[in-house]
């Protein structure tokens, strides 16, 4: 079973779109992601306003920072 994940972002960033097209597929497969956008609350905008995309498992969390792969992925989630 795949864990359940959080893609930090914002609107109008082009590698948050470029980490959501990667996702697709294990989205496809299964895996439930959540976006956050970083603008809405403070705190998260602070902590990764330069670091976005990030992966971020809910269960252990466990972030994955850009750039990623589709492979990365696939060893991020086991």
């Amino acid at each position: 079973m795949l864990p359940e994940c959080q893609l930090l972002g914002t609107l109008g960033c082009h590698l948050c779109d470029y980490a959501e097209a990667v996702l697709m597929p294990f989205v496809e497969s299964g895996l439930l992601v959540e976006l956050l956008d970083i603008a809405d609350e403070p705190g998260l905008m602070e902590r990764y306003a330069l670091l976005i995309p990030v992966l971020r498992r809910t269960d252990t969390g466990a972030e994955l920072r850009w750039p990623f792969e589709a492979s990365q992925v696939a060893v991020f989630l086991q």
